[in-house]
């Protein structure tokens, strides 16, 4: 069974090397040597991985390494015993095929990462998708199917449906965000869940979104603890100037404000010293009513005290009732933690009798 054309063959994510998958990992299956690769998003060491050919790349990332990440998913999952339910049900050598079913409606994410995981468990495994990352799907469509060792996909299932779930969950929020946000453009923020900053900035790429910066590494980004520290926000960004200058460093510079003084203390720094501030993020500028409404006027008189000088973020009471009113103030960034840390996954999942699977979900009104 070939791929689609929709989908990127999993040998195209081949690593070899000398660490062997540990025995715990094994679960009976012919586990075949493989090197941990260290992945900065579209390169790697390895030319026989490659990201080149997804419809959305992964974000680079100078450290992440991807592969571990998968492989602790699966270790997590394991044990030191393996899946011993599948041990003691399935016969060894029995095949069968598995179809992706959508419970609800959404955007579709982390088919990419799925096959990785696949290819993990067991390299023979064949995968097919009538959808790609980032494509709708609606309650009860089958998008996609794997086929091959019985033990194989059960043991990669519910690990691959984890990372799906939850990026298209990230996806479909970001999605709806983005959609409503326009001009404006909508952000995630550091708020991700531990070890999973790559998986779920790159839903959010998916999703229709930008990411902010990655981590702590790629962009200065001078917060209220810092402006405090430094004792004051025109000290702050002096430092960071200096800092800059002196490491012969070039990277974007983003200054929280939150109060019109603020602004006008870093546009009163900026007009008198050159500066590699790039951004000024407008920290909690949007006020809530008890209607439930915003009042976004602050916002607005910020955007125009700006002038188009420097980008503007808009940050704080973000919801999806609110951000159409603030991207049509002018600004031109939203960023929302919301997006990935209180994410609602989306409803998958991989069932082998198809029929019965669709059965049980008319009658539990989820299919």
């Amino acid at each position: 069974m070939g791929c689609s054309s929709r989908c990127f063959s999993l040998q195209n994510l081949a690593a070899t090397g000398s660490i062997l998958h540990p025995p715990s990992l094994c679960f009976r299956l012919r586990s075949p040597v493989r090197k941990i690769i260290r992945m900065s998003a579209t390169q790697t060491e390895n030319p026989r991985i490659s990201f080149e050919s997804l419809p959305i790349q992964p974000p680079s990332h100078p450290t992440y390494d991807l592969w571990g990440v998968i492989k602790s998913a699966i270790a997590e999952d394991a044990g030191d015993q393996g899946d011993v339910t599948c041990l003691a049900t399935i016969p060894s050598d029995m095949e069968v095929e598995a179809h992706f079913l959508a419970k609800e409606n959404g955007i579709i994410a982390g088919i990419a990462l799925a096959e990785m995981v696949f290819y993990e468990v067991d390299p023979s495994l064949k995968v097919e998708w009538s959808q790609k990352d980032g494509d709708s799907v609606h309650k009860g469509l089958g998008f996609g199917k794997v086929y091959g060792r019985a033990h194989s996909i059960v043991v990669a299932e519910r690990v691959a449906l984890n990372f799906m779930q939850r990026m298209s969950g990230v996806a479909t929020l970001t999605k709806a965000m983005a959609d409503l946000a326009s001009p404006a453009c909508i952000l995630e923020t550091r708020k991700t869940a531990p070890g999973l900053r790559l998986v779920d900035k790159w839903a959010v790429l998916i999703g229709g979104g930008r990411n902010h910066r990655m981590g702590l590494f790629d962009m200065v980004m001078i917060k209220d603890n810092h402006i405090s520290i430094a004792g004051g926000i025109t000290n702050a960004l002096k430092s960071v100037d200096l800092y800059l200058e002196q490491g012969n460093l070039q990277m974007d510079v983003e200054v929280e404000t939150r109060t019109f003084e603020e602004i006008e203390k870093v546009l009163e720094y900026a007009s008198q010293t050159k500066t590699s501030l790039t951004r000024i993020m407008l920290d909690n500028m949007v006020v809530p009513l008890r209607n439930g409404d915003v009042d976004v006027s602050m916002l607005e008189q910020a955007v125009k005290l700006i002038d188009r000088r420097f980008e503007t973020e808009a940050s704080g009471n973000v919801t999806l009732e609110t951000v159409h009113k603030i991207g049509q103030t002018g600004v031109d960034f939203i960023s929302s933690g919301a997006l990935t840390h209180s994410v609602k996954a989306l409803d998958i999942s991989l069932k082998i009798d198809t029929e019965l699977a669709l059965q049980v979900g008319r009658r539990t009104k989820r299919a």
